[in-house]
């Protein structure tokens, strides 16, 4: 039996973080889904830029929405949308089994309403509203900007992927805007069961701190750091406060391990795989890790709810100098700043591939 396969009995969705056409039309992503135990997928304005940029499968698509007069964001978000909504269709049959639990697809609105909570609620209604499937999330950061617009996303019954968490501390103020808004649809007597992950960056931990802790502590900073999140996961369901929210028919809001594809060569290619195994969770993995996965990866123990020994590692980490706090806080900014990096760089690829198929057309 494939590690895909064992995982996914072990109670873990397996999401694939990536979406081209190329992968849609040639039955890739199918092949993932019948032989690879993959139940979702994930993507971003960076998967989208290289996927337009280094193929020419959007082509006769682009042509046609030019002479549409569309152009920029709507016209990207046209493409995004075919492919997002094509992807969702093959998801379907998960989603229907699962009645909402799996089988999901995500798509980001504009990073450049991160800090405008109304116009980041308008986009998530309106992408949802135009693509028209029960099984999309719309991406929202995580961020103290983005609370207030998770919370009344949840409430207008949007489902919603919580982006760009680090730590524990910003994994539980999402949760909770998350459950404020549950809680205000059973106060509302609306039905409370709304779709949503909350998005925790792992690799990015590591990375940041290679070079500048011993070589003993050397890729177990974001393992730490996810043990400890998922204690503090497994206690929030625990609460008082979710029981209330479960009883009155709510569904958790499942904790989604991104950032997972392994950044140092010296490291094992399957390391945050092998490493976050735990139930009722969702662990969204490039293409190279899940095949790598596939072949060679090995399961051998799932994550303590307990966090395990995550505190003596993060004390080693306090040791060492390194701030964790401080440090979430940074890598969550420079996060959004590289969110708009990427927003621009495909604005830019969408406004100069379109400039050289009008001038292919002669127009």
């Amino acid at each position: 039996m494939k590690a895909t396969e064992l995982l996914h009995n072990l109670g873990q969705s397996l999401w694939l973080d990536n979406i081209t056409r190329d992968l849609l039309n040639s039955g890739t992503l199918k092949h993932y889904i019948d032989e690879l135990s993959v139940t979702g997928l994930t993507s971003n304005p960076t998967i989208f830029d290289h996927a337009i940029k280094n193929s020419t499968a959007y082509d006769a698509a682009i042509r046609q929405k030019l002479s549409q007069g569309k152009s920029g964001e709507a016209l990207f978000f046209e493409l995004a949308l075919e492919d997002i909504t094509q992807a969702a269709d093959l998801f379907r049959p998960i989603y229907d089994r699962t009645q909402g639990v799996d089988g999901w697809v995500s798509l980001e609105v504009s990073p450049l309403l991160a800090y405008d909570t109304a116009s980041t609620l308008a986009a998530a209604k309106d992408l949802h509203r135009q693509a028209g499937r029960l099984n999309l999330f719309i991406k929202i950061p995580g961020t103290k900007e983005g609370l207030p617009a998770i919370e009344e996303a949840i409430f207008a019954g949007i489902p919603i992927n919580v982006t760009l968490l680090f730590s524990r501390e910003q994994y539980v103020a999402a949760a909770e805007a998350f459950l404020r808004g549950i809680e205000r649809r059973i106060e509302a007597g609306l039905m409370p069961i709304v779709g949503s992950v909350a998005s925790v960056f792992v690799s990015r931990w590591d990375s940041a701190v290679m070079g500048k802790v011993p070589e003993s502590l050397r890729d177990q900073l974001g393992i730490a750091i996810a043990e400890r999140t998922y204690k503090g996961y497994r206690d929030l369901l625990a609460s008082p406060r979710w029981q209330r929210a479960l009883n009155a028919g709510a569904r958790p809001q499942r904790l989604l391990w991104a950032s997972t594809g392994t950044k140092d060569p010296k490291a094992s290619d399957v390391l945050y795989i092998k490493s976050l195994a735990a139930p009722f969770t969702v662990n969204t993995m490039p293409e190279g890790t899940l095949k790598a996965l596939a072949d060679h990866g090995e399961i051998s123990s799932i994550l303590p709810a307990d966090g395990g020994d995550c505190e003596e590692v993060l004390a080693q980490f306090a040791k060492a100098g390194i701030d964790i706090d401080e440090l979430a806080a940074r890598l969550q900014d420079d996060g959004a700043k590289s969110f708009v990096q990427s927003w621009n760089d495909l604005m830019t690829v969408i406004t100069s591939k379109s400039a050289v198929l009008k001038k292919a057309a002669g127009q």
